[in-house]
């Protein structure tokens, strides 16, 4: 007796034997290493695309009127501080 194979028609290539192995990872971990697994490099600020369209209209506006906040608190620091009376020196 003998081996058996599987003989596929291949048009003008004729009777020939058919493929078995379709996927194989050997050697590719090996590969991968040789340059070091990365971590992906991030990105400083996530993209917005695809994001909520309310919530982003609502960000625009959270963010614009921060603006004014800061403005009114530095105002009123510097206010505060001009009125203080000045610190004793310590001996």
């Amino acid at each position: 007796m003998g081996e058996y194979a599987l003989w596929v028609w291949r048009g003008s290539m004729g009777l020939i034997m058919a493929k078995s192995k379709n996927h194989t990872t050997h050697n590719q971990s090996r590969k991968w290493h040789r340059n070091g697994i990365k971590k992906p490099r991030s990105q400083r600020y996530e993209s917005l695309k695809g994001v909520d369209p309310k919530f982003l209209r609502n960000m625009r506006f959270a963010k614009k009127h921060n603006k004014k906040g800061i403005k009114k608190m530095l105002a009123n620091n510097a206010k505060n501080a001009a009125s203080a009376p000045a610190p004793a020196a310590a001996k």
